[in-house]
């Protein structure tokens, strides 16, 4: 399989309900599974062309991982492609959620808290195998490296949401300015199925329900105001994942529809479960109105996202054919690898790795991956498995 054919809906579904199944880890660590899957493994595009598409969804609002996906998906098959990468990669923890929050199963808290730090080890180790991968291909000499390492720096010392999209911005300045030697973007566009007319389109569409909704759930009220609340958390956060988390209990909690034990014991289940951490949505909607609340608020939170990515690609597309675009792409490439480093460190270093048996687990882990080129779900149940161990023998 490789990106010379068109791909089939069909074979997006099958490989997005795998990494649906198996992404542990939150958005960036989502990067390195991608990675492995659609670049290494199936060949469905190039390292230069999964850097753009990085780069963009981090650039924009939404849940990036998800986001990306949904763009692989486009390109590979068009709109159902895309639709079907979205339903893979979402449904299983969705649906896992919403059964959380009807059943509430009793997991005993030591059990749980374990099989959370295994799980937070896999994305160690998958961060760092794509970390690795990505600095060899994107970041080829001392220019890029630097703009890599500046970037991982910012991001570290300014603990704000705004940062990953300034660090992107100025890493297409610094492109600009310091990489005018950088190989001209290919001049075959990527396929999609629309051109800049439907991405303007779409763009509206985007800022035009962000604007309505809130209006309409004032007069109205009921479902509308539950779809408000959502949509907003989705269309205004950067970074997606953990940072949606303040939106989400202003949204649901200070109304007083859940309580905030709800709203953590949701979170919990959330970091235990692979897929897209904006699924807390369908575990919330849940608590709030059974399984039509759980389908309202995880399309609603979801929706600003695709609408933005999809309205941006062939926008994008009209960008990439400047003459100082391919200096931008990898100038922002670079800054992209830079963000990648530095949530190698924070959160995923150092919200896993509390003892030097941690780092032994996560770093076999890491050579399963990067040696043994084992699949992720090897990964996962090593070091679900040592962690098991670990605890037990303390």
């Amino acid at each position: 399989m490789n990106a010379s054919r068109p791909g089939s809906a069909s074979e997006v579904f099958a490989t997005f309900l795998r990494l649906g199944l198996t992404s542990f880890g939150g958005p960036v660590a989502h990067i390195g599974y991608f990675r492995r899957e659609v670049v290494e493994r199936r060949a469905w595009m190039g390292e230069a062309r999964f850097g753009e598409l990085v780069g963009l969804c981090q650039f924009l609002p939404g849940p990036a991982s998800s986001q990306l996906g949904f763009s692989v998906g486009l390109l590979r098959a068009g709109w159902p492609g895309a639709l079907a990468a979205f339903a893979g990669f979402t449904l299983p923890s969705a649906l896992l959620l919403f059964a959380f929050a009807m059943l509430l199963p009793d997991v005993p808290r030591e059990a749980a808290a374990t099989l959370t730090h295994g799980l937070k080890l896999v994305a160690v180790a998958v961060v760092a195998h794509g970390l690795v991968g990505m600095a060899r291909q994107l970041c080829p000499d001392a220019v890029r490296a630097l703009i890599a390492a500046a970037g991982a720096a910012a991001t570290l010392a300014i603990a704000a949401p705004w940062i990953q999209l300034a660090v992107v911005a100025a890493g297409a300045i610094a492109g600009i300015a310091l990489c005018g030697k950088a190989p001209r973007i290919a001049a075959a566009p990527p396929r999609l199925p629309h051109g800049r007319a439907a991405g303007i389109a779409l763009v509206a569409a985007y800022l035009g329900l962000l604007v309505a909704l809130p209006v309409a759930a004032a007069a109205l009220g009921g479902p509308l105001a539950l779809a408000s609340g959502f949509y907003r958390a989705g269309a205004l956060v950067f970074g997606g994942g953990h940072v949606v988390l303040p939106l989400l209990q202003h949204t649901v909690v200070e109304p007083g529809w859940i309580s905030r034990d709800d709203f953590l014991a949701g979170y919990g289940a959330a970091q235990a479960i692979p897929g897209p951490m904006f699924t807390l949505a369908a575990y919330l909607g849940a608590r709030i109105g059974g399984l039509a609340g759980s389908a309202l608020a995880t399309a609603s939170i979801f929706l600003p996202g695709l609408l933005l990515v999809a309205g941006a690609l062939p926008l994008w597309q009209s960008v990439a054919r400047h003459p100082r675009a391919a200096s931008a792409v990898a100038g922002i490439n670079a800054a992209v690898v830079g963000l990648l480093a530095a949530a190698l460190y924070d959160p995923v270093w150092t919200g896993a790795v509390a003892s030097p048996a941690d780092a032994a687990i996560a770093a076999a882990g890491f050579l399963l991956l990067a040696w043994l080129r084992a699949p992720p779900l090897a990964a996962v149940a090593w070091c679900v498995a040592a962690a098991f161990a670990a605890s037990a023998l303390r």
